[in-house]
């Protein structure tokens, strides 16, 4: 069913893009032309098969005077790539005031360059086509938009130093990558902590997770694992993890010092 619903409002998207261009009396490369993506991109989502950002849709309702329309329609596509168990957190993802991340593996993907994300995406992904893999890539950016906004939440992050020596997607990507985290970690609203390796054993290694904090309502964790993830509520288990994390903030070097280590990490991609 899952499957249905994503080809589903991905093809009506497709439609009226593929309508509004009629009516306008455009190609595919005029267009393309207008909304500064390229016509490859264009017929690919014509064709349904990739799936349009939130910058594409704003942009092609821009072109086409189709008034907001793309741009309403673009989340069902954007809620649909993600998998149905991942659905709920991206909901809690962009209500929540703060968000509180430990990722022992790899850069969170709130933080993700587009090239890491493919390269992250791929690998967890093998036997999926390469559409399959763009829409998930598009949905993982298009996350990321809460941070641009007016009211970000507070993103407090922290990696395990094996995060910036993990070659993914290889050295250019890395350089770029963690070029993104140094630029984050000079934000307001985000805090940006190593966990050195010399730290040595620490009760994080066991998995990744986030806590979403809100205005006048409880905080829930989100955990990960290989299958799925899981949205956990139960005040007792989300003060058991809020309390890891307290740990792994005293395990970590403070934010000037983690931008140094960072710094010091793109010589080894160099």
């Amino acid at each position: 069913m899952a499957r249905e619903e994503r080809v589903s409002a991905l093809a009506l998207f497709s439609e009226e893009l593929r309508q509004a261009r009629a009516r306008a009396g455009l190609t595919q490369e005029q267009v393309a032309d207008k909304i500064g993506y390229s016509p490859s991109l264009v017929a690919h989502v014509e064709a349904g098969t990739r799936a349009p950002s939130l910058d594409f849709a704003r942009r092609g309702d821009a072109a086409l005077k189709t008034g907001g329309l793309f741009e309403r329609l673009q989340p069902f596509v954007r809620r649909e790539a993600y998998p149905a168990w991942f659905r709920d957190w991206v909901d809690i993802e962009r209500e929540a005031t703060s968000l509180r991340s430990w990722e022992p593996l790899l850069i969170p993907g709130l933080l993700q360059t587009e090239e890491y994300a493919r390269a992250v995406v791929a690998a967890a992904h093998p036997a999926s086509a390469d559409g399959e893999i763009e829409r998930l890539v598009t949905a993982r950016m298009d996350r990321q938009a809460i941070l641009g906004r007016e009211d970000p939440p507070l993103l407090w992050v922290i990696l395990d130093e094996g995060a910036l020596i993990r070659p993914v997607g290889g050295a250019a990507v890395m350089r770029d990558q963690i070029d993104r985290l140094i630029v984050a970690a000079w934000q307001p609203r985000v805090v940006f902590q190593v966990v050195p390796v010399d730290a040595g054993a620490h009760p994080g290694l066991d998995g990744d997770f986030v806590i979403a904090s809100f205005d006048g309502v409880p905080d829930v964790v989100y955990l990960n694992n290989t299958l799925a993830g899981q949205v956990v509520e139960r005040a007792d288990d989300v003060a058991r993890i809020a309390l890891l994390y307290d740990i792994l903030k005293a395990e970590a070097l403070s934010p000037r010092a983690s931008v140094e280590l960072a710094r010091k990490a793109i010589e080894r991609w160099t």
